[in-house]
């Protein structure tokens, strides 16, 4: 017998990001939460929090045997790959349990474990992950409903693929030894941190990537220099189209028009897609854009009322600092109708925590070419202060781009050490107006502090 259909006054698909709309406005709404995974998301689970607790472990692994010109003699003694993996995923694993015993626990929230697709306007069918179509459906419908079902790992069409072991980053992470030799295939943010925690905690690597640059959407200064300090460190098999894969036993080989690379482990990180179109969307209104995200006006409603949409599945830049930005305005929205915001993506900053650090915000110098944008430049290396000078650094550096007349910053570019975090103090000059004048004489920058480079690009400007 069919069960009958539940109606909810919110129904949120997707419990990463999505999980944060339910603000206090939402203690007296009847609320569910559908989620076919674990709570807390990609970003929790498989993404920026794990990832960035490698990448720490990994930058004092790759430290160890590089002291040595500072007159400290230091060495790499063992690597326990099992132990790190244990302090990682023993720390995350039980605050997405929590979170998701929070929110059974709430007399207002339904949390089903199942996978979502529409079968009717606002209607959605819930199947357990675990079961197959032939399984009795329950269904559920909402009054407004949340679409943060995310993205996922893309993988190519590469002749072979189907056939052989390999990771993503999904499972990549939770990987049962170091392997010896690791191949990866992308040349992204992903590729190239999870490049070097594996290099750094014992792995031969090798990059293969079809562009000659990794990186290869960040300004051409920072992504070339990127690109020749990852290849002093691994094999980068560069420029050169994959012709397809296979597998003997346990070795996986690549084969390039250029070469042939062997491995034990096969990383694909060649990009995310967004999972709206395993949503079935065309029952409703709600549409897809060519790259397939869903399509959104300018407070996150799509075209179908009562339906919005957060996060990675309609946002090309799939940052968690955007999706956050996406959640308070979707919460506020279906909380204040009648006072709609929209979300700011004026100045939409990104980090790449591989080694060397890379922070950007704004537009690339090629991007500024191709525009015809007039702009001047000044580039600091950190070398050329006290700090960088004390740590020897002598090829990290600051690009600043900005415009001649008005004075304004369009584009910044940091490669090396703590970029992420010296590149906070130009996206908040640059989002309240503020020229390059004004950030480099309005405040007192702190003597020797690594923040210098940052004044002195300024100064140059």
């Amino acid at each position: 017998m069919k069960e009958p259909i539940q109606t909810f006054d919110l129904v949120v698909v997707g419990a990463g990001s999505g999980n944060s709309v339910l603000t206090a406005d939402f203690s007296d709404w009847k609320v569910a939460i559908v989620e076919r995974d674990t709570f807390g998301g990609t970003c929790l689970n498989r993404g920026c929090i794990p990832s960035k607790m490698l990448v720490y472990a990994a930058d004092m692994a790759h430290q160890a045997g590089r002291t040595a010109h500072l007159g400290i003699d230091t060495s790499l003694d063992n690597v326990r790959w099992a132990d790190i993996v244990g302090r990682v995923f023993g720390r995350i694993d039980p605050i997405a349990h929590s979170g998701e015993d929070y929110r059974q626990s709430l007399d207002n929230v339904t949390v089903f474990k199942a996978n979502a697709r529409f079968v009717g306007h606002q209607t959605l069918e819930l199947v357990s992950p675990s079961h197959n179509q032939s399984n009795v459906r329950e269904q559920i419908t909402g009054r407004h409903i949340v679409l943060a079902a995310g993205a996922r790992p893309f993988v190519p069409p590469i002749a072979g693929l189907d056939s052989v072991t390999y990771h993503t980053s999904d499972s990549i992470m939770r990987i049962e030894d170091v392997p010896e030799r690791l191949v990866i295939i992308g040349g992204g943010y992903i590729a190239s941190e999870l490049g070097h925690v594996f290099e750094a905690l014992g792995s031969h690597v090798c990059i293969v990537h079809r562009s000659d640059r990794l990186l290869r959407a960040a300004d051409a200064g920072v992504s070339t220099t990127f690109t020749e300090i990852m290849a002093e460190r691994m094999d980068c098999a560069l420029g050169s189209d994959i012709l397809g894969v296979s597998q003997a036993g346990s070795e996986i080989t690549v084969t390039t028009e250029a070469r042939t690379i062997s491995g034990d482990a096969l990383l694909v990180a060649t990009g995310r897609v967004p999972n709206g179109d395993q949503l079935e969307l065309a029952q409703t209104g709600v549409q897809l854009n060519s790259h397939g995200y869903v399509v959104t006006d300018e407070f996150l409603q799509t075209h179908t009322e009562g339906i919005w949409a957060l996060g990675d599945i309609c946002h090309s830049a799939q940052l968690k600092h955007t999706a956050n930005e996406d959640t308070r305005v979707v919460a506020h929205n279906i909380a204040n109708p009648q006072h709609l915001r929209s979300p700011n993506y004026s100045h939409i900053p990104y980090a790449v925590f591989g080694h060397p650090q890379v922070a950007a915000v704004g537009a690339t110098e090629q991007h500024l070419q191709a525009t015809r944008t007039p702009f001047v430049r000044a580039i600091r290396r950190y070398g050329d202060t006290a700090y960088g000078w004390a740590m020897e650094d002598t090829r990290s550096f600051v690009k600043l781009l900005a415009h001649p007349q008005t004075r304004l910053l369009l584009g910044a570019h940091i490669l090396g050490p703590q970029a992420p975090t010296l590149i906070q103090q130009l996206i908040q000059g640059m989002q309240f107006g503020l020229t390059v004048d004004q950030m480099a004489h309005g405040q007192l920058y702190i003597h020797p502090a690594l923040t210098e480079v940052v004044e002195q690009a300024l100064l140059e400007l």
